[in-house]
Formats: structure tokens, sequence, C-alpha cells
């Protein structure tokens, strides 16, 4: 019988984030691999959903979204992050921002160009990357600071590289990217006449009075920035998938094409569930950095008790420990020994680099509530003792 396999997948595998959520779940342990974000949904966001699934609001919306919600996000958009944006020719609401991330390769880039995405890289922005047929090249950014550096970046530039990948907050490392970062990427992105797309869904979630700043803000990456955003942190409803994509007409409308060829429109009584989050007041978002600081606080404080070094992340709702001391010869068998031992699962870093940086790294999230976040940091003390005697 002839196998039927696309050669697109060739040497890919299912994510070690997944993995790890699949050794967890046979242990009956705690989850803080993946970015589940297990977290109550606002009740505006959740019954605005039912509502609209009462009211028969289940017909397609146009591909670039239901209108009402794309002018909130106009309105939020200028309020929030300085971006003028015109609800009907430069948004577009999407399958998740990943399916915001797939639009725009596919609607914007073509086989065999090069796309540069900063180490360590948010998974799915590589697989996607190959799945589209593009040639993922990198960058290095070394822990604990994960410094943006020109030189590095120059450097990793090849003759066919036509766009670079900016996350920030970052996945994983939690790293934030302010204006002097922003104008590094500005001129080389002018200079190399690169697209940039920024992978910004972790906005509202930064910690100690940071303040997020937009690539598409600054004069030279305004005509060539796809902004992607989202809400499946902010409301806690990662399995909704509701993202947004952001852009200059020209590419705004590429994307919107892939994204009606693709998947559609995103789910549209979910997309009326989600307009009345953006309605919620400042206190609402207040709230949620104060909520997320202290869940991060928990975390790292059980990590530094267990002898595992946690660099503190800027913003997003992971944290990335470094591990290299303790003698494990991978992360992957430090990550399975802790699960193993303590029940409490966290992602190897070698899924968020290419090269060994990411052997001595761990990523735990803590997107859960106290009480899950106090008993996981108290089976990691336990822990203590095996790690040093590894």
């Amino acid at each position: 019988m002839t196998t039927f396999l696309s050669a697109r997948l060739a040497g890919m595998t299912q994510s070690e984030i997944r993995n790890m959520t699949r050794e967890c779940e046979k242990v009956g342990g705690i989850n803080l691999g993946q970015g589940l974000g297990d977290l109550p949904t606002p009740p505006p966001v959740r019954d605005g959903a039912i509502q609209a699934i009462r009211d028969r609001k289940s017909t397609y919306s146009f591909p670039e979204g239901a209108l009402e919600l794309r002018q909130l996000i106009a309105e939020k958009l200028r309020r929030d992050n300085g971006i003028e944006a015109d609800p009907k020719t430069n948004i577009t609401v999407t399958v998740g921002s990943s399916g915001g991330f797939a639009c725009a390769i596919m609607g914007l880039l073509n086989p065999g160009d090069g796309i540069l995405l900063l180490e360590p890289y948010y998974g799915y922005h590589l697989n996607a990357a190959l799945l589209a047929g593009l040639v993922p090249q990198f960058a290095t950014l070394s822990p604990p600071d994960f410094a943006l550096d020109e030189a590095k970046i120059r450097a990793a530039l090849k003759p066919n590289t036509r766009a670079i990948v900016v996350c920030s907050p970052s996945n994983p490392s939690g790293r934030m990217y302010g204006e002097s970062d922003l104008k590094v990427i500005e001129k080389i992105a002018v200079e190399k006449n690169l697209l940039v797309i920024t992978d910004e869904i972790y906005e509202y979630i930064i910690y100690d009075g940071r303040k997020h700043f937009c690539a598409a803000t600054m004069p030279g990456l305004r005509d060539r920035t796809v902004t992607l955003m989202g809400v499946s942190k902010t409301f806690s409803i990662t399995g909704w998938r509701m993202g947004y994509a952001v852009a200059p007409e020209p590419l705004s409308r590429a994307i919107t094409l892939a994204n009606d060829l693709f998947y559609v429109c995103a789910p549209t009584p979910l997309q009326h569930g989600i307009a009345e989050g953006f309605k919620s007041p400042p206190e609402f978002f207040a709230k949620l950095k104060g909520d997320y600081q202290r869940k991060r606080d928990i975390i790292c404080q059980g990590l530094t008790d267990a002898g595992l070094r946690p660099i503190i992340p800027q913003g997003a709702y992971y944290v990335l420990a470094d591990v290299s001391h303790l003698g494990y010869p991978t992360a992957k068998a430090a990550a399975m020994a802790l699960l193993n031992e303590t029940k409490v699962a966290s992602v190897p870093g070698t899924a968020f680099y290419q090269g060994k940086t990411g052997e001595g790294l761990l990523r735990f999230c803590f997107a859960k509530e106290d009480e899950v976040l106090a008993e996981a940091a108290k089976r990691i003390r336990a822990f203590k003792g095996a790690l040093v005697n590894a």
C-alpha cells in the first residue's frame, strides 16, 4: 500500500511541550509545562459567548472578523498601544495568534525565503515556518539577560532573509523589548528591507511597573510590521483560539485572504464573547498584572529554595530556570527526573533552542491558581536533595 505522507512533515514531530503534557498526565501530576492558562474565564467574556449562541449568532462572519469586534480592537490599539488602525482595512481576527502567524507567513512570504528567529524562540514559529517552506535562521540570545545583540542578528542574516520574528514579552524567557531594542530591529529591517512579525500576545502580563512597547509605533517599522495579538492569555481562553493581526492595508489584505482560504473565519459566537472582554475597565488589566506577578513570585521562590536558578521574567507567564549546575546530561533528563519524583512537569529548554544552550534550562508555566502553584513549589522544594545528589 502506498504511504501517504507529505514531505513537508519530514523530520517534524510533536512539540516537546505537548510530549511533557502527556507524560504529566500519565503520572497525574501538576502540569507547569504547557501554557494552558487554566484560570477562570472572566464572566463577561463567558456570558457574551453564551448569549451569542442563544441569539443564533452562529453563521460565518466576514473573513476579517465581525465589524463590532474589529472596531473595539481598533479602540484598544489606539488607547493601549499607540497604534492607529482602520477596523475595515488593517485588522484581521484570526484563529488564535498562531493562526495569525500562519496567515502572515503564507500570505507575505514565499518558499525558500529566510525567516530570522531570536533564540530562545516559541516552537510554533519555527515549525509553522518549516511547514510553509521557509528557511529558519537563528540569532542566539544568551541567558540570563537575553540581550538583543545587533552583531549577532547581523551575523545570522543571509541573502535570502526576508523577515524577522520578535516575541515580546517572550515565550519562553519573559524578556521584554523596549524602545532601544526595537531601534536595533528598525535599523536592520530598514537597511535590509525585512518584514517584521511581532508576537505580542502577552502584552498585558507584565511586571514591576514595566510598559509594553509596540514595534509598529516606530517610524521605520510602521509600514513593514505585522503585529500579532490575542486574548487567549488575557482572558484565560486558550482553547477558544482567538487572536488578531494588525498590519498596513496591503499586508492586511493578503493576511485576510489567507485567513479566508485556510479557516474561513474565526468562530463567530466566540468573537462576540471576546468583544465583551474588550469593554473591560482598566482595573481588570491592572488586577491581571498584579495577580500574575504574585504567581510569578510564588514559583520563583519555590525554584530558588530548591536550588534551581530562576531567570526572573519581565513579562508573560513562564519562567526559565537554570539547571546546568545539577549534573543531568540533558534538559530532558532533568525534566523527567523532576516529574518522576515530584509529579511536577516542566519543559526542557531544548524545545526553544537549536544549540546546546537549551540543555541547561527548564521552562515552567505559572498560569495556575495560587493553591496549585503553592503545592507545585512545595513539591519542587522537596526535590532539592535529589537534585544536589544527582
